[in-house]
């Protein structure tokens, strides 16, 4: 069965939030294909993944030193009731992550870089040797598709003022590939100057605003295979991240 997972980790809501309504344009496009029966949906915000504690990494260099463990091996490695609540704690997550053909990502940029919320959770998932199967050794998730869905209030591309400022997408582009997701099915979409609709210093940049949230809305629903003539989107342009 098709299936994918949407995580959303925007601190405002949907009403305000650009990342969350391109990802539910493409969760909706993705829905109106497969059907909902593999759709599954996380809201780092509403639903906080907990921050790692010394339980947690104690836990996995001891994993680590054992090579590539198989997750149903690391309960018996826990080291007492700490241990046992980090691990009850992550082997969720890792497993839905493991189950998702493809995973959905909204990400808008918070002080040049992604929200606490998402941090909190790349951090629980990335345990040790998670992605690689024990057997084979290969990666995990070299089939696996990810979607990151960007937005900021301003610019950052090249000749920019802001020009390698970026520690946004450049992060999570790494961070993707070292888990062991293919270059090719990993995309990146951006919304740039969303803020330009109600911040009077980068009114002057609306149209540029408007003409990238339309794009993303355009590809987004492209790659959720709503078809690249559909460019249905919400009158929503120069919105909030």
């Amino acid at each position: 069965m098709t299936s994918l997972l949407h995580v959303d980790s925007s601190a405002s809501l949907a009403g305000d939030s650009v990342t969350r309504r391109l990802t539910a344009s493409f969760a909706d496009a993705w829905c109106r294909r497969h059907g909902t029966s593999g759709y599954r949906y996380r809201d780092l915000t509403a639903d906080p993944v907990p921050l790692v504690s010394h339980a947690y990494t104690t836990l996995g260099r001891r994993v680590e030193r054992h090579g590539v463990v198989p997750l149903a091996r690391v309960t018996a490695m826990t080291g007492g009731p700490a241990e046992e609540r980090e691990w009850a704690l992550t082997l969720p997550l890792i497993r839905e992550l493991l189950a998702a053909d493809t995973v959905l990502v909204g990400v808008p940029m918070y002080n040049f870089t992604v929200p606490a919320a998402l941090k909190a959770w790349i951090d629980r998932v990335t345990f040790p040797g998670a992605y690689v199967d024990p057997v084979t050794e290969a990666g995990r998730l070299r089939d696996t598709t990810v979607v990151v869905v960007a937005a900021r209030g301003g610019a950052y591309g090249p000749g920019t003022p802001r020009e390698g400022l970026d520690f946004q997408t450049p992060y999570l582009r790494t961070y993707f590939r070292e888990l062991g997701v293919a270059e090719e099915n990993l995309h990146v979409v951006q919304a740039e100057m969303t803020r330009a609709g109600d911040v009077p210093a980068l009114a002057r940049f609306r149209e540029l605003g408007d003409r990238s949230l339309a794009d993303a809305y355009a590809a987004v629903r492209v790659l959720a295979g709503g078809g690249e003539g559909d460019r249905a989107f919400p009158q929503d342009l120069g919105s909030r991240l």
